[in-house]
């Protein structure tokens, strides 16, 4: 299935899960499954959350970040890849001084 994100319109996301500042998506959900582009503007967050019946992949495309995740840190660039499996929990942050945290994720969800 084809879908372009070209002609989806971003939604804000102001202080998604708790988080700072806004987060800024377009979103394909299939009522289901989330597979999202999505921007962290400098010195935005996503909250900490459990991933309960889910897991979630991020991609990172462009800017620098950190996830939280359980007890530890993790330092994320361009070209990295987060996982957050099921039953874990993380939180998105964004540390560049200067640009938005760019990334692409997938959520699917388990029944």
């Amino acid at each position: 299935m084809k879908f372009e994100y070209s002609k989806i319109e971003p939604e804000v996301f102001p202080n998604f899960k708790g988080g700072e500042k806004n987060l800024s998506a377009k979103m394909f959900f299939d009522g289901t499954n989330r597979i999202l582009h999505g921007s962290l503007e400098v010195g935005a967050t996503i909250g900490m959350h459990v991933h309960e019946t889910s897991s979630e992949i991020i991609y990172i495309l462009s800017g620098d970040g950190k996830v939280l995740i359980d007890d530890g840190i993790e330092y994320l660039k361009a070209g990295d890849c987060h996982y957050c499996p099921k039953g874990h929990s993380h939180s998105l942050q964004n540390n560049s001084q200067s640009e938005p945290l760019v990334f692409f994720a997938v959520v699917p969800e388990y029944k």
